[in-house]
């Protein structure tokens, strides 16, 4: 994984740049981590990180599930100033055409055409359940203020409300940036499409019993 390459393009001039590689065993201690890391920050609210929380883990996993490759990488920042969260994580494995090309019903699916699908709920390889870019993307849509997926030769970016392709560089594997805003109270809920309780999983993993009455 070209580390280097990551910073430079995507935390240019950013400063405390949490870096985490993770594989299959180590996935969930470095889950928890990145996410206790980001409850220092007591400016993000607890909602945005009870939603975030849930489409992290789900993006994490889908380096296990998807990838084809043991190891995925993790990278989070924090900008105070603007009160907005980087989030990066990629994976070298297989990418998501080839991926989603193993389900016979997306065996002749093009990469840009594999970028938008993917983002649709239940689009899957047939080895998961095509829920967590579909949740990721329903967190970018309510607080998202950029976000880039960049497979092979493609990448499909969000910004300013609007979705684009293009034929730009090459990554082996696949990448997941965003940028949401922290400041901003959210029903996580709602992000997870009511399929699940995204709050209560964070307040029992995340939360001391004794904290829980601050929280409301």
């Amino acid at each position: 994984m070209d580390v280097a390459f990551l910073l430079d393009n995507y935390f240019k001039g950013a400063r405390n740049v949490s870096i985490d590689v993770f594989d299959a065993q180590s996935l969930n201690a470095v889950y928890r981590d990145v996410i206790k890391s980001m409850t220092s920050h007591f400016e993000i609210e607890v909602s945005v990180l009870q939603a975030l929380s849930y489409c992290l883990y789900e993006m994490m996993d889908n380096v296990h599930i998807h990838s084809g490759k043991p190891l995925g990488t993790a990278m989070t920042c924090y900008n105070e100033k603007d009160k907005t969260l980087q989030l990066l994580i990629a994976d070298d494995g297989m990418g998501i055409r080839a991926s989603l090309a193993e389900n016979e019903k997306y065996a002749d699916i093009s990469e840009a055409d594999a970028l938008m699908l993917c983002l649709k709920d239940t689009i899957t390889d047939g080895k998961g359940m095509g829920f967590g870019l579909y949740t990721t993307s329903r967190l970018v849509d309510s607080i998202g203020k950029e976000f880039i997926l960049h497979s092979g030769s493609h990448k499909l970016i969000i910004k300013d409300k609007q979705t684009t392709i293009v034929e730009n560089g090459y990554w082996q594997g696949t990448l997941v940036y965003m940028v949401i805003g922290t400041g901003e109270e959210i029903d996580p809920n709602q992000i997870v499409d009511h399929r699940a309780d995204a709050a209560e999983e964070y307040n029992e993993a995340f939360v001391e019993t004794g904290e829980l009455e601050s929280l409301w």
